[in-house]
């Protein structure tokens, strides 16, 4: 039942965007010594129709451990990758352990630590909080007070530490042929996150999000359902993606803005193999975004605390978010 290594592959430049490194990109074209042991180097560049740019490098070692002469443990092992990271206004080092005591199933276990600046074109880290501290809270429906990211370059640390497990399934598995590679993966995940310049109710904001953060944990899922082309000279993989993002802060008022909604990107993914060790996916989102009535539905300029929830048509819309392309290049 051993998920198919090139979609495995494919699934980690996926989740690239998002919020965790999966334990396959160590896998592929990676150098292998007598004991087992492979290691490997990929270098990634991420673009998109947002103002957002990404570099990482990625450096990966797998090595076997509880293999057993079964179809579900023959291939069991633990696999650890390194990052750094760097975007135009952040900087960071990522690491995640991940064991595979089953083809079927994988433990995960990672932290990242980093730190930013801020620029008219972004802001890297910082608290977001009202222009005016002193103003009170406007009455529901009034004009909401102007938001403001407060923090210098490098002011200080953002850190995050999670535990994940992860289920995959390919079809080829029960039913053998280069063209019944049918997957299935998913993946559960509590995070905690904080930022050392913040205090526990603030709100900050990390390489041009939402702004919406806080210092406590998030609960993270994602479903994806994709096929393998074996034949294919270019295109070799598509699928599509679920993800599932709550923050369990439990911040006073947060049912009136919508603090407690469950937040989804949705995700198309084509990855093209262009050159052995050279490929790219174009990944397509849709995301939902709260809604309060109001056309602009990010509304960055505003406090987010101050908006109230509207049933017009529903307390959430689906709304086209980006796209991207990741460049991969296998070093070795």
């Amino acid at each position: 039942m051993r998920m198919h290594r090139k979609f495995k592959t494919v699934l980690f430049t996926l989740l690239f965007t998002g919020f965790f490194i999966f334990p396959a990109a160590a896998e592929d074209n990676a150098a292998e010594d007598e004991g087992g042991f492979k290691t490997s180097t990929e270098l990634q560049f991420q673009v998109s129709t947002r103002p957002e740019a990404r570099l990482r490098l990625n450096e990966g070692l797998t090595f076997p451990f509880l293999q057993g002469s079964g179809p579900l443990t023959k291939d069991n092992n633990i696999t650890a990758v390194l990052s750094a990271d760097v975007t135009p206004v952040s900087v960071s080092g990522i690491a995640e352990v991940n064991w595979t005591p089953a083809a079927f199933f994988v433990l995960s276990g990672g932290g990242r630590a980093g730190s930013g600046w801020n620029m008219p074109l972004g802001m890297g880290i910082g608290v977001n909080a009202p222009e005016d501290k002193n103003a009170p809270a406007p009455a529901p429906g009034d004009t909401p007070r102007k938001a403001k990211v407060y923090g210098d370059a490098f002011d200080g640390l953002l850190w995050s530490a999670w535990g994940a497990g992860t289920v995959q399934f390919d079809l080829a598995a029960l039913f053998p042929g280069d063209w019944n590679h049918v997957l299935f993966q998913s993946r559960q995940e509590f995070r905690y996150s904080a930022y050392s310049g913040a205090g526990q109710w603030d709100a900050w904001v990390f390489e041009n999000d939402d702004r919406e953060n806080q210092n406590g944990w998030i609960y993270y899922a994602s479903y994806v359902l994709g096929y393998h082309m074996p034949q294919s000279p270019v295109l070799d993989t598509i699928a599509f993606m679920a993800e599932m993002n709550m923050n369990l802060y439990n911040t006073s008022g947060g049912e009136r803005w919508g603090g407690d909604l469950a937040n989804w990107i949705f995700s198309g993914l084509f990855n093209f193999s262009i050159v052995p060790r050279f490929s790219a996916a174009l990944i397509i989102q849709m995301r939902t975004y709260r809604n309060y009535g109001v056309s602009n539905f990010e509304n960055k300029d505003y406090y987010y605390r101050d908006f109230v929830l509207s049933d017009d048509g529903g307390q959430q819309r689906l709304l086209f978010y980006r796209a991207a392309v990741i460049f991969s290049y296998k070093i070795h």
